[in-house]
């Protein structure tokens, strides 16, 4: 029975981990195209007058794409943090479904 619950753990943690990673990859493309927008609008920036509405308009884009940006570094930073714990975790789980598999097959000891 161990060796059953075992590899039923094994195989959750492993989608957990396939699920963060899928989120981190996600998060990463997100940054990758808010960067290449946060670009963009400095050049766009740099045609207009400093004092004119639209540079101001364009600034305060800029200020908000600057805040997204820190929160998707603070959300793969948590997932980040929670992929090693559930790395962390499958390697106890793994060795804990070897122990069982060593023990079930185990004759004569």
């Amino acid at each position: 029975m161990g060796l059953i619950v075992s590899q039923i753990r094994v195989m959750y943690l492993q989608q957990l981990r396939l699920d963060l990673e899928y989120k981190i990859q996600l998060i990463t493309q997100s940054k990758m195209s808010l960067s290449q927008s946060v670009s963009d609008l400095m050049q766009v920036g740099n045609d207009y007058d400093p004092e004119s509405p639209t540079t101001k308009m364009l600034q305060q884009r800029q200020a908000k794409l600057k805040v997204l940006e820190q929160k998707l570094d603070q959300q793969l930073q948590q997932y980040n943090t929670r992929l090693k714990m559930i790395d962390t975790e499958y390697d106890s789980a793994v060795a804990m479904r070897d122990k069982n598999i060593q023990s079930s097959f185990s004759y004569g000891r």
